[in-house]
């Protein structure tokens, strides 16, 4: 006499059919994530996903067809919906996020789903944790390819002198900003509380040597932080490259195949570069990390670029002081410092895709803005105290 299998339990029905709607919402996601992106290499990798997704709920569908019990409809539920207009509206960039975090959620709910005991389950489940896994592992790369700093991010690490450049440049025209504007503003607020020049002077050279410290000590240990975080970054790297070569492998293969390389052609330069594991652990932080050794930064060079510009913008609006006196000097000291803040503005130029004039005539009005508030302040204490 035949044995009729158990039937099976309404928690694991649920969970089934749960399974199935998640697949199939997942589907629709990358087919329309696909039908937005314009590289042929990840429209095809999100068609690759859709496809899994459409054959993971194939076999969800099967099984409870197999089990006797209802397949749901094929509706997408409000977070799918939710998830098409968010791509349209804000772009792939969060959708993808969104959707490397489902992964992991997923990743979970099937191996908790691992309580039932079904043979049958536990089949789908081994396939199709798999897929996720490496669906999450394509997300990843995704992710840093289509975030909005990655074309920027090449530009500037295309040659090794426009790092070299961006690097100083930008820490010494900044530097001379924030000197620029802090001093002025205490130099006109002082100025507003008293005509008298040598308290000026003092005030402002006080503030010259502050400011310049304090940017250089703040320089310093932001550029040493991030020297720190990259050696953290490239240990984790080695130890997953340690711990599992051919999943760190298959990621560079993705990230090359994302950048317009053939499946083949990405293998192959991964293979060789497998061969020199120091190469590997090298192209593998660059590509996935965005570090290599010409984007660490050096504390000292940071420090010091930004306390010498820093003082030399901080000092600007001392210097009249050291020769003139009472209103004159003040007078003198805010023409030159607005002299300057439209010089440092217009150099903020160079390393941004403003015009120079309109870069330096904003930059003077923010520090004319601020020498008026900060003069009647002074001006006002100096009715009161």
């Amino acid at each position: 006499m035949s044995t009729q299998p158990p039937k099976p339990s309404k928690d694991m029905v649920h969970d089934l059919q749960e399974n199935y709607k998640r697949e199939r919402e997942g589907m629709a996601v990358y087919r329309h994530l696909a039908d937005l992106e314009k590289s042929p290499a990840k429209k095809a990798f999100l068609l690759k996903l859709a496809n899994a997704e459409a054959k993971h709920a194939e076999r969800w569908a099967a099984l409870l067809k197999e089990l006797g019990e209802t397949i749901p409809d094929e509706k997408l539920g409000l977070r799918a919906r939710w998830r098409l207009r968010l791509a349209r509206a804000l772009g792939m960039e969060t959708v993808i996020r969104q959707q490397e975090a489902d992964e992991d959620r997923d990743i979970a709910t099937y191996e908790r789903q691992r309580r039932h005991p079904s043979p049958q389950v536990h089949d789908v489940l081994d396939e199709v944790q798999a897929d996720e896994r490496q669906h999450r592992r394509l997300l990843k790369v995704m992710e840093k390819e289509v975030g909005p700093q990655s074309a920027l991010d090449a530009i500037l690490k295309r040659e090794r002198w426009h790092h070299f450049g961006r690097g100083w440049v930008s820490d010494a025209i900044y530097g001379a900003n924030d000197g620029l504007g802090a001093v002025f503003g205490l130099v006109a607020g002082v100025a507003g509380y008293t005509h008298v020049s040598h308290w000026i002077l003092v005030s402002g050279l006080a503030g010259t040597v502050a400011s310049a410290l304090s940017m250089a000590a703040g320089a310093y240990l932001a550029a040493k932080s991030t020297g720190e975080l990259s050696e953290a970054e490239l240990g984790r790297e080695k130890a997953e490259l340690e711990e599992n070569p051919e999943e760190e492998r298959e990621e560079l293969e993705l990230i090359y195949q994302l950048k317009g390389f053939a499946p083949e052609e990405a293998r192959l330069l991964v293979q060789k570069l497998s061969a020199r594991p120091d190469q590997f652990l090298k192209a593998m932080a660059a590509e996935e990390l965005g570090i290599s050794e010409l984007n660490v930064p050096s504390p000292a060079r940071a420090a010091v670029s930004a306390g010498v510009s820093t003082g030399v913008g901080a000092i600007v609006p001392v210097l009249p002081f050291f020769w003139l006196d009472g209103l004159t000097a003040i007078l003198v000291a805010a023409a030159v410092s607005m002299s300057a803040h439209f010089l440092v503005g217009a150099a903020k130029s160079m390393i941004t895709v403003r015009s120079w004039w309109s870069s330096g005539l904003e930059m003077t009005g923010v520090g004319a803005l601020e020498g008026v508030v900060t003069y009647g302040l002074g001006l006002a204490a100096g009715k009161l105290l």
